[in-house]
């Protein structure tokens, strides 16, 4: 029996699996709190609070498999973390990756390494303002103060696990996305500056980090002495439990979205408008991380006084193309394939004949059309590599008919779905049992459900519309942010003749497209 936790950003996933299945899982929502405009913080107490609830749900849920566990393992969210105390006390609030106040220290960090290329052959990865690299040096420009005073920085599963085991480590995957190490796991001397002393040494995915001591197993219901997966970040481990390969490159549908096709060999160069990571399961990931997919979505939902079934449900009467409405998903800036620190999100085409349904399809479309691009680049960011037969699905989106149907329509391509939706612990759950010995494997463990086929009507209606979607997209990056938007500076390599930034968007109609 193999026990699963799932570090998201809005909610940690708590999950037991048998070599045949999952036998149940259990969800404990995450508060982030924005204090200022651009900011993105959680209580790092509130980080433990949730695995010890999904612990217990889970255990209320299947008491005798809970008793049964053979090993912890671990899937966690990239790039946040907080300053911590030689003694595992966390100091202030801990800074998610979707927090923005640093593209000032970002810009400068770039320009110090002799620009974004420079900075890519050295890390693989862009220094935007969501980049731990650049928060560590924003922390030691404004609160000097807490980065002196802790002794680790650390990501939230790295924090647990240090409870539960009492050994301070990440893993490889981790630190290939902080902007702080190298592909091979080694700090980058000119990039580590105030981090020097502070990074946790890197182990591989699959190595035991430790054994669960007997005061925390105790509050999680568990054996003392369970060994412990360190495991790989999200994406990674989506990765592995969707099943993805080169050709067919997994997508997920989360607080964000990210396409990752795995690769044998790293890339070089590097890939402009994507990142490279290391993979979970040897290799490396060819990444396109998004800024925003459920996210925007939510924020619509509390604009509107609904939630985002609600809106998913209203989205599915709205037509492709929305009845003329386009959106731009890049809530906090853009990331891929954009990657400009000073977008912002917005809407083209709203007339008062519109509705929540409308604006709802927009925002997946946005989501979608974002995805296609980073899509579009790979055969150019990885050299040889076939032209993509199909997508296999990861995420909550799985589950999200309205998103299946807009993603295959406008990528054209057809996508696998396995029998969990989800994946990240699924992949968790394949590193578990192979650190411990355990033979088990992922059509075993989490069988393929079905294979959606894109409609071809809304393969046709997407593919008249993307020119002009493309068009609204390039002329809102070029607009720039207005006074007050608390955009940082823009960092990040964008497409070529791309201008900087968007604004809020404004209200043209879709020629051709008058409903």
């Amino acid at each position: 029996m193999i026990l699963t936790v799932d570090f998201g950003t809005s909610v940690t996933k708590v999950a037991l699996w048998a070599d045949d299945g999952l036998v149940t899982l259990a969800r404990a929502e995450l508060t982030t709190t924005h204090p200022r405009l651009g900011w993105a913080e959680q209580d790092p107490f509130g980080w433990w609070t949730s695995v010890v609830i999904g612990c217990a749900e889970a255990r209320a849920a299947a008491p005798k498999a809970f008793t049964a566990v053979d090993v912890v393992s671990c899937s966690a969210a990239r790039q946040t973390f907080v300053p911590v105390t030689s003694s595992a006390d966390p100091l202030g609030k801990g800074l998610l990756w979707s927090d923005r106040r640093a593209g000032d220290e970002a810009a400068e960090l770039t320009e110090r390494l002799g620009g974004d290329e420079a900075v890519r052959t050295l890390t693989g990865v862009p220094l935007d303002s969501g980049a731990m690299a650049a928060k560590v040096d924003w922390l030691a420009a404004h609160e000097p103060e807490r980065l002196a005073a802790c002794d680790w920085l650390l990501s939230p599963r790295d924090l647990v696990l240090w409870r539960l085991t009492g050994e301070v480590a990440t893993d490889v995957t981790l630190a290939s996305r902080t902007g702080l190490y190298d592909l091979f796991g080694s700090p980058v001397p000119e990039i580590v500056g105030p981090a020097a002393g502070r990074l946790a040494p890197v182990l591989m995915p699959d190595q035991v980090i430790g054994t669960l001591r007997s005061v925390p197993a105790a509050e999680l219901g568990l054996r003392p002495g369970t060994p412990v997966v360190i495991g790989a970040g999200d994406r990674q481990c989506e990765v592995l439990g969707s099943g993805a390969t080169v050709d067919c490159p997994m997508v997920s549908w989360g607080t964000t979205a990210n396409i990752s096709f795995p690769v044998d060999a790293r890339p070089d160069p590097s890939p402009a408008g994507m990142v490279i990571s290391r993979g979970a399961g040897g290799g490396w990931l060819v990444e396109g991380g998004l800024s925003s997919a459920g996210a925007f979505l939510e924020w619509l939902g509390r604009l509107t006084g609904r939630d985002s079934e609600s809106l998913a449900a209203l989205a599915s009467q709205s037509p492709p193309g929305a009845r003329g409405v386009v959106a731009v998903p890049w809530l906090d800036g853009a990331r891929a394939p954009w990657w400009r620190d000073d977008a912002r999100a917005g809407f083209v085409g709203l007339s008062s004949a519109h509705d929540a349904g409308d604006a709802a399809r927009a925002v997946v479309e946005s989501v979608a059309w974002d995805v296609v691009r980073c899509l579009d680049s790979a055969p150019t960011a990885i050299a040889g590599a076939p032209t993509p037969a199909g997508l296999s699905l990861a995420g909550a989106g799985s589950r999200i008919p309205l998103w299946v149907d807009v993603l295959t329509s406008t990528s054209g391509l057809p996508a696998t779905r396995r029998c969990s939706g989800e994946a990240a612990s699924a992949g968790a759950a394949l590193l578990g049992a192979g650190a411990i010995g355990l033979d088990v494997h992922l059509d075993q463990l989490d069988p393929l459900d079905e294979v959606i086929t894109p409609d071809p009507d809304a393969v046709a209606a997407y593919r008249e519309l993307r020119p002009w979607i493309d068009h609204v997209t390039t002329t809102l990056l070029g607009l720039g942010t207005g006074p007050g938007s608390g955009s940082g500076s823009g960092t990040g390599a964008g497409e070529p003749g791309v201008g900087a930034a968007t604004g809020t968007a404004g209200t043209a109609e879709v020629p051709g497209r008058r409903r």
